[in-house]
């Protein structure tokens, strides 16, 4: 199903975009999108984001080789957080990790 959503953009112009691994469901990486990484992904299928820390776009994988390939685009409810579901070409992580997500924190129970 496809339909136009208005997203809502914080008030730095970003979308807090979740990367989730189409196949295995594990979550890889968070990152932000202003509207022209938004576009940028769905006009080309791979994931452009908004670097924060550099103040550029950046398509993941431009130096690394590790494309994020997009299967889907899904937004939530309040359309103020998008899930990619991508096809990964390597590890997400810049440490080299499949996930950004590979440190546990004891919750201390």
């Amino acid at each position: 199903m496809s339909a136009e959503i208005n997203l809502k953009f914080d008030k730095h112009g970003l979308v807090t975009t979740v990367v989730q691994d189409e196949q295995s469901k594990e979550v890889l990486m968070v990152a932000w999108m202003n509207v022209e990484s938004f576009c940028l992904t769905r006009e080309t299928g791979q994931a452009h984001f908004w670097s924060r820390s550099r103040q550029e776009l950046w398509l993941k994988g431009a130096t690394s080789g590790n494309f994020m390939n997009v299967s889907k685009i899904l937004v939530d409810c309040d359309a103020d957080t998008l899930v990619l579901l991508v096809e990964p070409a390597g590890p997400a992580c810049h440490t080299g990790a499949e996930s950004c997500f590979y440190r546990e924190i004891e919750s201390g129970k």
